[in-house]
């Protein structure tokens, strides 16, 4: 049995403009994601500069972003909500995708992590 359930934000999108590339980045959506091997907690975040260009982020410099904010947004607001979870998954999108369906358009990244206290510990899926 899967079970995904969205949780609102009770204000405005955060803006995680101070991630250590510089990139902005905006809180989309969070998602609770219960599946029959672990419960996923998932952050998306739009990052309109990991698209192609020039100025592309690549995954390697997002990466360093992502795991920045599990450990300063994601944590805090898993903490403030009171949720549980076995992962935290980061994601990135260029544009905003509905969760669960393809885009073939969209570049999107991944990171899972497993929370421990204060700290992300990076994870597989």
């Amino acid at each position: 049995m899967k079970l995904l359930l969205t949780i609102l934000l009770l204000a405005a999108p955060a803006v995680a403009a101070d991630v250590p590339s510089g990139q902005p980045v905006s809180l989309h959506e969070v998602l609770v994601d219960a599946q029959d091997d672990a419960t996923y907690l998932r952050f998306r975040f739009l990052a309109p500069l990991i698209a192609e260009g020039p100025d592309k982020i690549s995954f390697a410099t997002a990466g360093e972003d992502m795991k920045y904010l599990c450990e300063t947004l994601a944590l805090p607001y898993i903490a403030q909500y009171t949720l549980e979870g076995d992962k935290v998954v980061i994601s990135f999108m260029d544009r905003i995708t509905e969760f669960g369906v393809a885009d073939p358009d969209a570049v999107q990244y991944f990171e899972a992590f497993r929370p421990e206290s204060d700290s992300c510990i990076w994870d597989d899926f």
